[in-house]
């Protein structure tokens, strides 16, 4: 495809890549542009080959190449591991995650959408790796209450030591999953808000409750 627009003379592509290309968690410090990648899983490392490939055709002139590496992504028809977040919330069972401290960043469909505008129309970001965030960084049990308050719905979170939910996961074969909830995975979007003047015009809580508006309507899930 890039080769087809550089052929057309399209000036400027940008791709959506992943956060999974900086890796899967964070430690005391966010992900910036300046982590070496270490991508994890095929998914992540595809993304990576895929960065790398677009740089190189962009090398060649004249289209211009931009990568942006989101985290997780929500908003209208959102599916995954959101909308599996959403059903669970919708029910608001009683859930073991009331201990947990880790920091998670997201960002809402409606401001990626703004940040890619930005990166298609700014002359500084031509060539450039940007990482992109909502602003807020939150627990997963503040995720949960932020969705259930957006449904309408209590959050009912009791605490367990995350090494017994860790060890509940390896003993279920669902570690991955388990260690989404307990990671931290932070996203440093200082320099697309530095450089291309770039900020979210949608709060979190704006875009929860576009999302759960959505979700109970007809059309939702």
């Amino acid at each position: 495809m890039a080769e087809g627009a550089a052929a057309a003379g399209v000036r400027r592509l940008v791709f959506l890549s992943t956060i999974k290309v900086n890796g899967e968690a964070t430690g005391a410090a966010p992900f910036s542009e300046s982590d070496p990648p270490a991508p994890g899983d095929a998914y992540a490392v595809s993304k990576r080959e895929a960065e790398t490939a677009l740089f190189g055709i962009a090398a060649q002139g004249p289209m211009e190449a931009v990568v942006l590496r989101p985290p997780l992504v929500y908003g209208q028809r959102v599916g995954g591991n959101f909308l599996a977040l959403l059903k669970i919330c919708r029910l608001a069972p009683p859930l073991p995650l009331g201990a947990v401290s880790n920091r998670r960043s997201l960002i809402y469909a409606g401001n990626l959408a703004d940040a890619i505008i930005r990166c298609l129309t700014h002359r500084g970001a031509a060539g450039r790796t940007f990482l992109v965030r909502d602003g807020d960084d939150v627990s997963t049990p503040e995720l949960i209450r932020r969705v259930g308050a957006a449904l309408g719905r209590p959050a009912r979170l009791f605490p367990v030591p995350a090494a017994l939910l860790r060890a509940a996961g390896r003993l279920t074969g669902k570690s991955a999953m388990v260690a989404r909830l307990l990671d931290s995975l932070r996203v440093d979007d200082g320099q697309i808000r530095r450089d291309l003047g770039w900020a979210p015009p949608f709060t979190m809580d704006h875009g929860l409750d576009a999302t759960a508006a959505w979700f109970t309507s007809p059309n939702g899930s």
